[in-house]
């Protein structure tokens, strides 16, 4: 039967329910507002790794505040049930959206697939990889806003010990080849998912489905898909292109991030627009298009764009010409395609001659991103920018670039301890600084913390106090932050267990046996203060129960 109070919430109805969990419509008694609430069932909440798994689910919500992506509000737990309460989203689920309608018009999926990439690109930049990313998981807001939710089976970076270990999780239509492989997801991961969300929206089905879960893994990883452009033809070829791309087998084939990812989604409808709005001009005459409206779309960092248009737009009227039966017969023309011919050379001419980068254009538009957050942006000044330089001219570029270089590395290195993963054994450490980041990256990975802890202070010590290092320092602070975390939440498993432990034994009259316990809480956490609370108790009781003295003035111990 429905509980009809959950912590402070009043429950008024059921909205959901999965594999995971229940969830309630529910009224906060003080405050009034209006939330979602989740439970953990009962059956699930007597198995440690349930409770681990919805507490993960937590854990990532409060790493992640984006418009795009539910907001948590408390969590708690009521007697023996595991709850949180978050963002009440009125609307429907994709998967309700898709069941009503079947398909969804191309322009509003660019729109709903770029706000799934602002959500899965604030996630990626807190450490969480979702993993498990379908139409189910995504909410649409009555005002069009898209919310990700669902965060049950992420991957947080920094509690590596809960996903660790091997065994596939996520949903088998949406699931990239890796995870159907067992292996660890990454954001490659998501982007493959998200582009499956992107499939099945245009066409009304998945890239595969199959008879059985495991025949549908098996297609993920070894079998091709029909395109999206084959099974609805009126989609743009670019946004067919941009969801294949997404779908490739090879993780480093997709799209390297969500947020290039959106880039690319959001060229789109100016793609088409420019296809639409040159095509009539391009039958009358054979001038190249406008060259400022070329060069505003080939902008340094916007990547295919510029390069690719030309050819991009002889494909759209072509595809025009074969929806337009004038069209059609203005191709029968030998001088209109004499006269595209021109238009193609010209423009390619134009773009290789004109607008190619002079290596001093390359280094200033690689120290503007590297002016950026770290992470994406300073891969790509290295990838686009830097390396090209060295391996064009290493003489005159080398004393420009390296120093930005081993700031990327160094940036890279220091999240390799989030990620242990980057620093496989058999590979050889780059720097000394490389080599102490390895050596805690594997003690924490193997529990030892306290060590973890130890190595990455030393390390923070010997780093000199200037701006190269400064990535670096605030990246060892924040791993100390998240080990001290973990060590407390172990600690506070340990304490929880032996109070309970001293509370039974009290209980029972067995006093000599809990004042063990209590003496044992006092002398190994009395520095600590996590346990401020657990010692003081039991300083107290042992305070008020003294060990009784023999007749000659001696304890009885």
């Amino acid at each position: 039967m429905q509980a009809q109070r959950i912590g402070p919430y009043e429950i008024e109805r059921q909205i959901g329910a999965g594999g995971m969990g229940t969830v309630y419509l529910g009224r906060h008694a003080g405050t009034g507002l209006v939330a979602a609430v989740k439970v953990l069932p009962t059956m699930l909440a007597r198995e440690p790794g349930f409770v681990a798994r919805f507490s993960r689910e937590i854990d990532a919500l409060k790493k992640l505040s984006h418009p795009n992506v539910v907001e948590l509000y408390d969590s708690g737990v009521d007697g023996e049930t595991y709850y949180y309460s978050m963002e009440y989203v009125e609307g429907d689920t994709l998967t309700e959206r898709l069941k009503r309608d079947k398909r969804i018009p191309w322009r509003e999926t660019i729109d709903i697939g770029v706000q799934i990439c602002a959500a899965l690109k604030a996630a990626h930049n807190a450490g969480v990889i979702h993993r498990d990313l379908k139409p189910s998981n995504l909410l649409l807001a009555k005002d069009g806003v898209v919310k990700l939710t669902d965060f049950g089976v992420a991957q947080l970076f920094a509690s590596g010990k809960l996903t660790a270990t091997g065994g596939v999780i996520g949903t088998a239509e949406y699931m990239s080849p890796e995870q159907a492989e067992g292996k660890r997801a990454t954001k490659h991961s998501d982007v493959y998912s998200l582009g499956a969300v992107l499939y099945v929206m245009l066409t009304g089905r998945p890239p595969f489905t199959g008879k059985t879960t495991n025949e549908v893994m098996h297609k993920q990883r070894t079998h091709r898909f029909d395109s999206p452009g084959m099974v609805v033809p009126e989609i743009p070829y670019w946004l067919d292109e941009v969801v294949c791309k997404c779908l490739e087998k090879k993780p480093e084939l997709r799209y390297p991030d969500a947020y290039v990812l959106s880039l690319r989604l959001q060229e789109i409808p100016k793609k088409v627009a420019l296809a639409s709005s040159n095509a009539t001009a391009t039958f009358e005459a054979s001038a190249p298009p406008d060259a400022e409206t070329l060069a505003a779309d080939a902008a340094p960092g916007q990547g295919e764009v510029g390069g690719t248009l030309m050819r991009d737009l002889m494909r759209a009227q072509l595809e025009q010409s074969q929806a337009t039966g004038n069209v059609r017969r203005v191709f029968d023309s030998v001088w209109v395609l004499v006269g595209l011919l021109v238009l193609l050379i010209a423009g390619g001419v134009w773009w290789f001659e004109v607008r190619q980068l002079t290596p001093e254009e390359m280094f200033a538009a690689g120290e503007d991103l590297m002016r950026k957050k770290p992470g994406m942006a300073w891969e790509q000044a290295r990838d686009d920018y830097f390396l090209p330089l060295l391996e064009t001219d290493p003489e005159s570029w080398k004393p420009q670039v390296d120093g930005y270089l081993e700031r990327i590395s160094l940036y890279e290195s220091f999240q390799g301890v989030r990620r242990p993963s980057l620093h496989p054994f058999g590979t050889q450490p780059h720097s000394e600084i490389d080599r102490f980041l390895r050596r805690a990256a594997r003690e924490r990975e193997v529990g030892e913390l306290s060590r973890a802890a130890q190595t990455l202070r030393s390390l923070k010590v010997l780093l000199p106090e200037t701006n190269a290092y400064k990535e670096g320092r605030d990246s060892i602070n924040e791993m100390l932050d998240e080990i001290n975390h973990e060590r407390s939440a172990n600690e506070r498993k340990i304490l929880t267990d032996a109070g309970e432990r001293a509370h039974k034994l009290m209980d029972s009259g067995r006093d000599d046996d809990a004042r063990y316990i209590w003496q044992s809480i006092v002398d190994l956490y009395d520095t600590d203060p996590h346990a401020a609370e657990m010692v003081a108790e039991g300083r107290k009781w042992l305070e008020e129960h003294p060990l009784a003295a023999d007749p000659e003035g001696n304890n009885q111990e």
